[in-house]
């Protein structure tokens, strides 16, 4: 069964990979104006013989090419590190014909391929840019031996001093692109690794203000609310001393009972906060927590069916189970369950490192438009019976203990809810 993740197409067209084409593109035209410039200056000139056919026509080739890279750009497809190699890979081959057809290694400009060598060391992966390096490299070697030569680049001959600069010019530029491609590349991605932490650590910082600010909320209005409760209680009691009917005593006792469960949820979640601060996570055998927490779901939401899906073989690993982690999977069941409560499926796998925790539904799934704000807080798909946070602070929780949350709509139709938790390695004696 396939799966999607949820990508805006804002999030396309703004991605890294796009926009450095986008910049590799400018610089493709900068130095193609230059080069023409120079084709035109030599040929007006004509103090250059050159074979002006096939350098107008490798010309032409990369004019064209930015052409159909620009068209290209102007839709939303996703730029891939491949194709972004791509395009630098034929940066240097346009480069190699234009010196093969210039002087070879005589030409001043040779050392142009350092220039999408470093671009790519900065910004791809290091396995592109080693391929790019050796391409560089046997370019420039190839080029050693195998070009027309241009006699205005040529050195007077002078025993083996031609040879030895040329070999010398080849080690400088190897040793050039190696250092470009070892050094350049951890660099950049160290800062990269850097941006990603401090990303990471600004939402977690606005998440973390948010979840106070609901906090706050949360424990003002069950204050507010213990009074107005206590006054409902006693005055259940007096009217059902004061109208002995049983139809009406009936139906004053499910109201007194509602307020005391009301009242019974309030005083949980203020002991549940207070537990929460005093004492440390249980450390529990996942199945055996997940199966306690399904049969607690089941009196919750007894109109929903599900099934359990068969337990890989082996000794289930221990898992943190706190009451934020009880309440986060409580909350994503609802959804499930709002969504459709028909043939919910649960399943549960891990490895040595983590739990995987799927919830599988047959709803309508997530509308594309508002995929990339799931997880915001007061934004619901509910309408007017959801307030927009069970996803939030379920999000909120998983992440507390390491884990993630993720969402995929399914091509059958449904969403698959992917909880990914870390395994506990200490149990509690």
């Amino acid at each position: 069964m396939s799966q999607r993740f949820f990508m805006s197409p804002n999030a396309l067209a703004l991605s890294p990979s796009r926009q450095n084409l986008w910049h590799l593109i400018l610089i493709r035209l900068l130095v193609l104006l230059a080069q023409s410039l120079s084709v035109a200056g030599a040929y007006l000139s004509g103090w250059f013989p050159l074979p002006w056919a096939p350098l107008i026509l490798t010309l032409g080739v990369s004019a064209l090419v930015c052409v159909l890279t620009l068209l290209r750009l102007s839709r939303r497809w996703p730029v891939t590190n491949l194709e972004y190699g791509l395009q630098m890979l034929f940066d240097m081959l346009i480069h190699s014909v234009l010196l093969y057809y210039s002087g070879g290694p005589t030409n001043p400009f040779v050392s142009y391929y350092l220039v999408p060598l470093t671009i790519a060391a900065a910004t791809l992966p290091w396995l592109y840019t080693l391929v790019l390096a050796c391409v560089a490299v046997v370019a420039y070697s190839v080029l050693l031996v195998w070009y027309q030569p241009l006699d205005a680049f040529e050195l007077p001959v002078r025993s083996n001093l031609i040879n030895l600069h040329v070999i010398g010019m080849w080690l400088n530029f190897a040793m050039s692109a190696s250092l470009i491609s070892l050094f350049v590349v951890r660099m950049a991605a160290a800062l990269r690794q850097h941006a990603e932490r401090l990303a990471e650590r600004r939402e977690q910082g606005i998440r973390d203000a948010q979840l106070l600010g609901i906090a706050s909320v949360a424990a003002g209005a069950a204050h507010e609310l213990s009074t107005p409760l206590s006054t409902m209680s006693v005055l259940l009691k007096d009217l059902r001393t004061d109208y002995p009917d049983p139809h009406l005593q009936e139906d004053l006792a499910l109201l007194q009972q509602q307020v005391m469960q009301c009242k019974e949820s309030l005083q949980h979640m203020v002991r549940t906060a207070e537990d929460n601060r005093r004492q440390p996570r249980r450390v529990e055998m996942a199945d055996a927590w997940l199966q306690a927490l399904l049969a607690r779901w089941h009196l919750m939401r007894p109109e929903a069916s599900w099934q359990w899906k068969a337990l890989p073989k082996g000794q289930a690993p221990m898992v943190e189970a706190g009451p934020e982690l009880g309440q986060a999977i409580l909350n994503l069941l609802n959804n499930a369950a709002d969504a459709c409560p028909d043939n919910i499926t649960v399943g549960l796998e891990w490895d040595e490192r983590r739990l995987r925790l799927c919830i599988r539904d047959h709803g309508p799934g997530v509308p594309l438009h508002i995929a990339e704000q799931l997880g915001t807080p007061f934004l619901t798909t509910k309408g007017k019976k959801g307030f927009g946070l069970g996803l939030f602070l379920s999000q909120a929780a998983v992440e507390r203990l390491g884990g993630t949350v993720r969402l995929f709509n399914q091509d059958g139709g449904g969403t698959l809810t992917e909880v990914l938790l870390p395994i506990a390695t200490q149990v509690d004696a």
